[in-house]
């Protein structure tokens, strides 16, 4: 069974300011602005939401495809997924163009400021969900807009169940618009300020969305996560982490553990708990693709934080 994650797949670059912008930046001065930051740590990671779905997915020993689009700089990204034997049969290259990326600049207080460049995610509908084969199970995160409302199209019409992930892609859409996501998908992941986006947008409370899907999950962070499934909610407790270093991509190592239990037919109580684990390991280490653990392991660490095996 393989498992077909629609998104993009990104550079990014996390620089540090050894001081505060607060210190650099004159409110009186505004409108005027014009700075430059000197960086002397900075480091390059494996991002974007697709490729950080796959990554995790394939710890615990799925087989994720990843549809995406990239541009000329992709090189060192396609070596990366061929080390950890992740196809790239439905990543196309754009020519002309960059791959999506992020520079990220923090300073001593963990104020950020960032730039993003889309560059070829914004060509993710020139894929086709139907030119993947042997897929069981589908998911939309983050991706170009037009490819977004496209993939879900096709996800409904070729009958493959699918999660919609709007994540930060949450604004591109109007309330029509995300209440045809939901009409078509089978599945709703969100923290709880997209939660609370989604409801004001398309005027529905979160009972009435759950309702249209067979889950709607929320998630809170520390406090935890909710399943709307079966006409009630699973509350699902915040796993314990090693170490709290750097939360990107807690998200998308969520999403994987929630494929990984969809695909295997586990219950939601338990597909609840291995996704909040899986955010959890990720969190201990920097950057979205770091974190190291086969499948035994993260079964072992399962069983020592919940009392019971996951399978």
């Amino acid at each position: 069974m393989s498992a077909l994650i629609c998104g993009s797949l990104a550079f990014d670059s996390i620089m540090v300011f050894q001081d505060h912008f607060k210190n650099h930046i004159l409110p009186e001065k505004i409108h005027i602005l014009n700075v430059s930051f000197l960086v002397p740590e900075m480091r390059r990671e494996y991002g974007g939401c697709a490729g950080n779905i796959a990554y995790n997915l394939k710890l615990l020993g799925g087989d994720p495809l990843i549809m995406a689009t990239c541009g000329d700089d992709f090189a060192p990204y396609a070596t990366r997924l061929d080390g950890l034997d992740i196809a790239r049969t439905h990543i196309r290259s754009v020519p002309g163009s960059f791959t999506a990326q992020a520079f990220i600049t923090t300073d001593l207080s963990d104020n950020q400021i960032t730039a993003f460049h889309p560059g070829a995610m914004n060509q993710s509908h020139l894929n086709q969900v139907t030119d993947a084969t042997g897929v069981t199970l589908g998911i939309i995160s983050p991706d170009g807009r037009d490819g977004m409302l496209q993939h879900a199209e096709q996800f409904h019409a070729a009958q493959i169940p699918f999660i919609f992930d709007p994540g930060q892609g949450m604004p591109m859409f109007n309330g029509e618009e995300l209440a045809h996501f939901v009409e078509l998908a089978d599945y709703v992941t969100l923290n709880d300020y997209e939660a609370e986006l989604l409801q004001t947008r398309t005027g529905k409370s979160l009972d009435e969305l759950a309702g249209q899907v067979r889950a709607l999950i929320v998630t809170r962070g520390e406090q935890g996560s909710s399943i709307h499934a079966d006409g009630g909610v699973i509350e699902i407790p915040c796993a314990r982490p090693a170490a709290v270093v750097d939360p990107t991509g807690c998200g998308d190592a969520y999403r994987a553990g929630l494929l990984y239990g969809i695909e295997k037919g586990m219950d939601w109580a338990t597909t609840g708990r291995l996704a909040s684990l899986m955010g959890a390991l990720k969190i201990a280490q920097q950057g979205a693709q770091n974190h190291q653990h086969s499948h035994d392991e993260i079964s072992d660490l399962f069983r020592m934080q919940f009392g019971y095996a996951m399978s």
